[in-house]
């Protein structure tokens, strides 16, 4: 049995433990949160033991994975800590602000022999593997162009107001954008060309990039709204034969002969929470990681010169923006 400890107890973190609960390999034996309250609901929600400090906790168990689910600043520290340990690691997304970090991490893993893997959730999502397998198959033919939507509203519930702290978060592209980026480079490689527009404001964040990849572009969106929007997570992508589009929760399919057709929905998809639709994504996501700690291979489902390439682009995004 593998024993999980869990750190940042926050609003992803049920997804997470949602997901351990159904690894029957794996057990959750300790939790940390330096909110007293989080913690203690955790601990009685998984049977862990409850710390408020992770170096008090990594020292304590001994654990096999650690579960890292802190604010994006904390991301990359807390992994080196558990990996100089011989703790596997997984980790939210992004592995952290700075490209830098990314080497210094998977360094820190094959030093000591640990299996590391960020945790890009939409790699793992059903409508989205749907996607990239009509991309890679060629079955609607040629994709031709493709539209993807992440807005919301500003967070005012995060620990200490970290979310809306540029230096902690990064704002929108690394807390919204960021997944649809990332799925981007996976499925797609990496951009040649890219045009931003922003309007960013103290308490709001909207821009939109176009991208541009041999034979059909990607236009996205992403925002933080000062109002009380409900998120929403979509595309639309059109092939030679076909339009795939995937909204409130569900993906459909237009093929140019005719009619619709609705993709079966994950079995018994779990309920996030946090305005997330349900979904299985992640525990598609930790099974994986499960999977490849016990086999003792690495997680080459998400590579670390995919992650730099996205850190790249968004240092660009800032770049540019700020010139406009």
């Amino acid at each position: 049995m593998l024993k999980v400890g869990m750190v940042g107890m926050g609003g992803i973190s049920h997804s997470h433990r949602k997901a351990w609960s159904q690894i029957p390999e794996a057990k959750i034996v300790s939790v940390c949160d330096i909110r007293e309250e989080n913690v203690r609901e955790a601990a009685e929600e998984t049977g862990g033991k409850a710390y408020s400090d992770l170096d008090e906790m990594l020292s304590a168990e001994s654990l096999d994975i650690l579960d890292i689910c802190l604010p994006t600043y904390l991301h990359a520290d807390a992994a080196v800590k558990a990996l100089e340990r011989g703790i596997h690691v997984i980790t939210e997304k992004p592995i952290s602000l700075r490209k830098a970090d990314v080497a210094r991490v998977y360094q820190a893993a094959e030093a000591h022999h640990c299996r590391f893997m960020v945790a890009q959730v939409l790699r793992f999502w059903r409508e989205y593997i749907a996607l990239k397998d009509a991309y890679d198959s060629g079955r609607w033919g040629k994709l031709l162009s493709g539209n993807m939507t992440r807005i919301g509203h500003t967070p005012k519930w995060s620990w200490d107001n970290w979310m809306r702290d540029p230096e902690r978060s990064g704002l929108v592209p690394f807390d919204l954008h960021i997944h649809d980026l990332d799925f981007m480079v996976y499925a797609f490689g990496e951009p040649k060309n890219m045009t931003v527009h922003r309007a960013k404001r103290p308490n709001q964040d909207a821009f939109s990039v176009v991208y541009e990849y041999p034979g059909f572009y990607i236009t996205t969106e992403a925002a933080w709204y000062d109002t009380d929007y409900h998120f929403q997570a979509a595309y639309r992508f059109q092939f030679e034969h076909a339009v795939m589009e995937y909204k409130d929760g569900v993906c459909k399919i237009y093929p140019a002969e005719g009619g619709c057709v609705t993709l079966e929905a994950d079995k018994d998809a779990n309920v996030n929470g946090i305005n997330l639709p349900a979904t299985n994504g992640y525990f598609n996501e930790i099974r994986y990681f499960t999977d490849c700690v016990l086999a003792g291979k690495d997680c080459e489902r998400v590579r670390p010169r995919e992650l730099e390439c996205v850190l790249e682009i968004i240092d660009r995004i800032n770049r540019e923006s700020e010139r406009k």
